[in-house]
């Protein structure tokens, strides 16, 4: 790759400014362009903003500061924020009690418990589902001055002991602590720099296994590369944890520097799998004898490779199941013997239909599979000893969140069913018994304007005349003249579907006017396999394409107007507002995107990057470089375009979406728009991806949603006097 330094003056920034004499009139800070020029395969581009990519330079320092600042003021100054910060709230009060991550051991039943007055959740546990509860650990007790919230909790099989994810100040790597349930003290020593905070337990619980990133640091792009599982100790310092599963350790295996790997057991604790992690769905997977784990080094043999096309597998007695999209995109259970594995001669418990297979999970004796048309999911159950087929009859239609409460000594599993309009009910299921009963740990949600909501499930053409779903959620009080404001949200990759949610925030806005639009563009997975590989690395356009055709059907048919119409994408779903945006920036009022990909051609070297190579490409492959190029938002703001308003938005603590991506996108913007529309960049510096702390989402969310309402017009949040140059 041939670069090229060229330094140049910054170009001014375009600005607004309010005409109120006693607010702030702020000023934008400057975004010097300092050309790169990289060559790909033949292919120059220019990047006038390499420069934002050193984090550690006081330069970017200040910046980003300078940046999030600015933005600050202007978020400051629109009335309604601060409301819809009290409205998210008050409708967290409404939930006397949220339970999550219900975990059984014995008849022990530990959980993280959330009141309304509380930011995080907390641990509790409980004999018996309705037994009498006890705190465990609080993490906003834990350490004064400090503030942590709980990535993960994971009791050890016999109850006794508890390990602990922990992390600090919002940010996303844990330190591991033992915990122990009986005295609720931890034991010595502890573990940094684990994404997630999950472990595994060994079945006597004399220890656990982990993978540890290489650092903490979210912008240390090697934190993330040949990575290595390892078993601990109860009692070790973890200084000298022994490594069970990696590249180093098992060249011969031939592990991808990329690929993470973990440990863990089969459900009945026969079999120990070594798995190698990406956002590949393909499982690349090797087995061993539990007891190979105390071996200096452990025989592997291969169990699963990628080209076996295997998205999940669950072993029942000596059956190993699996879901398989060989020849067969929307999935199909085949079952093999689990002693003897043999894909060639598997049998088919489950053929290929028009429903997606999107879950199988196993308990002690039964399988479990969850089927979706896209949209609403159905649970089926099997029996394997007596080869008998049932459907739970679910009182709810929408997405069924399946879980089980300890799978290898029961058979009963918890199901979460929720759907757009609906807030949810928590559910037991015992296959045995066919009992469905409300669960213990369910408490009654009652939202303002629920009963008012209306859901409409439409197809609509796109670009190239494939059928398209789009999700509606509104007041049945909304009229279909344009007048109506409309967040259009849309994501689009790695084959995750939109499955229907309740989202007390969209209720918020909802309940002002608000059309809640939820689109389900090809990358996802809601017509099967072949709708995630048709937006994907190459075929990627087909996923702003279907965002901006979802867009113009809402316009035509009176939803909304292009002046009314808002579009946000996260994450992964940066690539498609940005590319949306910037190609039909006449289609959109305002713009949110939060913490997204807006860089692809540079993400390979981020801290997340090389694990994203099986779904974006890689800049050294010709193909995929040009494929990255045409999926680069940044790279496709064109100087003088009129661009909708835009909030960008990074947390500095974001190992998944470094901070310079969404960034350079804001620079390019400011400097380019012709439109006089605001181009901000949110900054959090208590914030990663996410966070569990209720003030710092709300906020956060109140003011990506305030700024598109003032700019989309809404009454309650218009800036008295403001005035765009």
């Amino acid at each position: 790759m041939k670069q090229l330094v060229l330094l140049l003056l910054g170009l001014l920034p375009t600005t607004f400014c309010f005409a109120q004499s006693d607010q702030v009139n702020p000023a934008l800070p400057a975004s010097p362009k300092r050309p790169v020029i990289d060559t790909y395969f033949g292919k120059k581009v220019t990047d006038n903003y390499r420069w934002l990519e050193d984090m550690t330079k006081p330069e970017t320092v200040s910046w980003f500061k300078s940046q999030g600042d600015y933005s600050n003021v202007v978020l400051d100054q629109i009335p309604g924020r601060n409301q819809l910060i009290e409205t998210f709230t008050e409708y967290d009060k409404l939930l006397a009690v949220r339970y999550g991550e219900i975990i059984k051991r014995g008849n022990l039943y530990f959980y993280r418990k959330t009141l309304p007055s509380e930011k995080v959740g907390k641990i509790y546990v409980r004999e018996g589902k309705s037994g009498s509860e006890r705190l465990i650990f609080d993490p906003e007790a834990f350490e004064k001055g400090k503030t942590y919230s709980i990535s993960a909790f994971t009791p050890s099989p016999d109850g006794k002991k508890m390990v602990i994810g922990l992390q600090e100040g919002g940010g996303e790597y844990s330190t591991l602590r033992t915990l122990d349930v009986a005295t609720k003290t931890f034991g010595p020593g502890q573990i940094s720099s684990v994404f997630g905070g999950y472990v595994v337990w060994l079945p006597d619980a004399s220890g656990f296994v982990y993978t540890p990133d290489n650092s903490s640091d979210p912008n240390d792009p090697k934190a993330a590369i040949d990575t290595k599982c390892r078993l601990h100790k109860l009692g070790d310092s973890g200084k000298t944890d022994r490594e069970i599963f990696s590249r180093t350790k098992y060249p011969d295996l031939k592990i991808k520097p990329e690929q993470i790997p973990d440990v863990f057991y089969s459900e009945d604790h026969t079999q120990l799998y070594g798995h190698l992690g990406s956002v590949d769905w393909r499982n690349d997977v090797w087995v061993a004898a539990p007891a190979d784990l105390n071996k200096p080094a452990i025989p592997w043999k291969r169990l699963l490779a990628p080209l076996d096309s295997i998205q999940s597998f669950v072993k029942i007695g000596d059956q190993l199941f699996m879901n398989s999209l060989k020849s067969a995109p929307n999935g199909q259970i085949i079952v093999t013997d689990a002693n003897n594995p043999n894909l060639s001669t598997a049998t088919i418990v489950v053929a290929e239909s028009k429903l997606n297979i999107t879950q199988i999970l196993a308990t002690r004796d039964y399988l479990f599979v969850n089927l979706s048309d896209g949209i609403n999911q159905t649970i089926q159950y099997y029996d394997p000893k007596h080869k008998v087929w049932s459907t739970i009859p679910m009182p709810i239609k929408g997405t069924m969140r399946l879980e089980s409460y300890e799978a290898s000594k029961s058979n009963e599993v918890n199901i979460f069913g929720t759907s757009w309009n609906n807030p949810g009910t928590f559910y037991d299921f015992d296959p045995q018994t066919k009992k469905l009963e409300v669960n213990a740990f369910h408490v009654q949600m009652n939202y303002p304007g629920v009963a008012d909501l209306v859901v409409e499930e439409i197809e609509i053409p796109s670009h190239d005349g494939v059928m398209v779903p789009l999700s509606l959620v509104y007041r049945k009080d909304l009229r279909k003249d344009g007048s109506a404001i409309c967040l259009m949200h849309g994501y689009g990759a790695y084959g995750i579907s939109a499955t229907p949610f309740f989202s007390r925030q969209y209720l918020a806005l909802m309940n002002k006017g608000v059309l809640i639009a939820m689109t389900h563009p090809r990358g996802g997975a809601e017509k099967g396999l072949a709708w995630h590989k048709a937006g994907f690395k190459t075929t990627k356009p087909n996923t702003w394409k279907d965002f901006i055709a979802s867009g113009d059907y809402l316009v035509k048919n009176g939803y909304t107007s292009k002046e009314k119409l808002i579009g946000m994408g996260t994450s992964a779903g940066g690539i498609l507002i940005g590319r949306a945006i910037t190609e039909r920036p006449d289609l959109f009022a305002a713009a949110i995107n939060n913490v997204g990909i807006s860089n692809p051609l540079r993400f390979e070297l981020t801290p997340n990057g090389p694990g994203n190579l099986p779904e974006l490409g890689t800049v050294k492959d010709s193909t995929e470089s040009m494929a990255l190029y045409e999926m680069d938002s940044f790279h496709h703001v064109k100087d003088g375009e009129k661009y909708p308003a835009v909030i960008n938005v990074a947390g500095m603590n974001d190992p998944r979406v470094i901070a310079w991506q969404p960034g350079k996108f804001a620079a390019a913007l400011q400097n380019s728009s012709s439109s006089g529309k605001p181009v901000l960049m949110q900054v959090n510096y208590d914030n990663g991806h996410f966070t569990e702390d209720k003030t710092v989402s709300f906020r956060n969310y109140a003011n990506m949603y305030a700024f598109c309402l003032w700019q989309a017009g809404h009454p309650d949040f218009q800036v008295l006097g403001s005035k765009m140059n």
